[in-house]
């Protein structure tokens, strides 16, 4: 184990996954560590720039990267059809940065329109001062006992770039601009923050995700864990005074975690309505009716199949549902019509 200098940390790129952990806690290196968790911190090295030549801090800001760098990061695994398939390694050894928001794992096989993984290697796990190694989930809210006040919407959607964040977002919009307290939450993914900051900039009055439960990532995370997670992050926004709360899911219903989660009891009492959002009218259809055969109370579709009216059109004849365009979801009087309990919340906001 190696005592790390204040001054060398200060210098490494500190990224968005480990916003949570303070550099002050941060106090060694162990080399050579007996195993590796997910979640761990990590003091990486840039090796070889790959897809990602820039690394997002925990204020947002998108660093560039150079060979030579060292980083600050969380192992994870990820699961991203667009982007990477990596999983954490067995031993500290040369892999890879699987995300821009700083994941180190092994990617195994990546979407062909990437140009492969930017290579680190790992210089050791980043320890407190009794030489206990860092990880994420020691520095996530507390969990709170306590019920919630809020109504809970939630965004499904049929994959990686469906318009899910956008639906999500917008929604925010619509709901803030109607006068509600409105706060928003990722619950899955790979850790970054620009779907975060996309809430805030629509007007949430507070935003959380993941991160903030303990999970640089959420795939291969055990799915109670997952859904304990949403459970804190929702009754620490209705805490803070929230009336309406707006979660979003990643990845599509086919992904392990997401569908684990879709189909839980648990996390089905959490919320009040769900939306979905598709690519295509096939999507939307099939999407929409499976979460209905699971028992969720489907309040409409969007997503890039908002953007064409004729499929518009067929997946509302087909389910019986609205599509709603991002653009409706930003007014208020769009984003009111998928309201569950419409009454309860004019109450709220008046």
């Amino acid at each position: 184990m190696q005592i790390l200098e204040r001054s060398r940390l200060e210098t490494a790129k500190k990224a968005f996954s480990t916003r949570r952990v303070p550099l002050s806690a941060i106090r060694a290196l162990e080399m050579e560590p007996e195993r590796l968790e997910a979640g761990d911190l990590v003091l990486a090295r840039i090796t070889e720039l790959g897809s990602h030549k820039k690394i997002e801090l925990p204020n947002g800001r998108r660093a560039g990267l150079f060979v030579g760098d060292e980083v600050i990061v969380a192992f994870g695994n990820r699961y991203a059809a667009d982007q990477f398939e990596a999983y954490v390694p067995e031993k500290l050894m040369p892999c890879h940065l699987a995300a821009g928001g700083g994941i180190a794992s092994h990617v195994q096989t990546w979407h062909k329109r990437l140009s492969g993984p930017t290579q680190i290697e790992p210089l050791g796990l980043l320890c407190d001062g009794a030489g206990v190694p860092l990880n994420v989930r020691d520095y996530a809210l507390p969990a709170q006992p306590t019920p919630w006040a809020a109504t809970v919407l939630c965004v499904f959607g049929t994959s990686m770039n469906a318009g899910k964040t956008t639906t999500a977002a917008s929604l925010v919009r619509g709901l803030s601009q109607s006068g509600l307290r409105t706060g928003a939450a990722k619950v899955t993914g790979t850790g970054a923050g620009s779907d975060l900051w996309a809430m805030l900039d629509h007007g949430a009055e507070a935003a959380f995700d993941f991160t903030d439960a303990g999970f640089a990532t959420t795939f291969l995370a055990d799915n109670e864990e997952i859904i304990g997670g949403a459970e804190t992050l929702v009754r620490a926004l209705s805490g803070a005074g929230m009336s309406v709360i707006v979660l979003e899911v990643a990845d599509g219903l086919f992904q392990r975690e997401t569908l684990a989660l879709a189909d839980s009891p648990r996390f089905k009492s959490l919320i009040s309505g769900t939306v979905f959002a598709a690519g295509d009218a096939m999507g939307g259809v099939h999407g929409a009716r499976k979460l209905q055969e699971m028992g969720h109370n489907v309040l409409g579709l969007s997503g890039l199949l908002s953007a064409s009216p004729l499929a518009s059109r067929e997946a509302s004849e087909a389910t019986g549902l609205p599509v709603m365009t991002a653009e409706a979801l930003c007014s208020p009087a769009g984003a009111r019509t998928l309201l569950p309990s419409l009454g309860t919340l004019e109450r709220m906001a008046g």
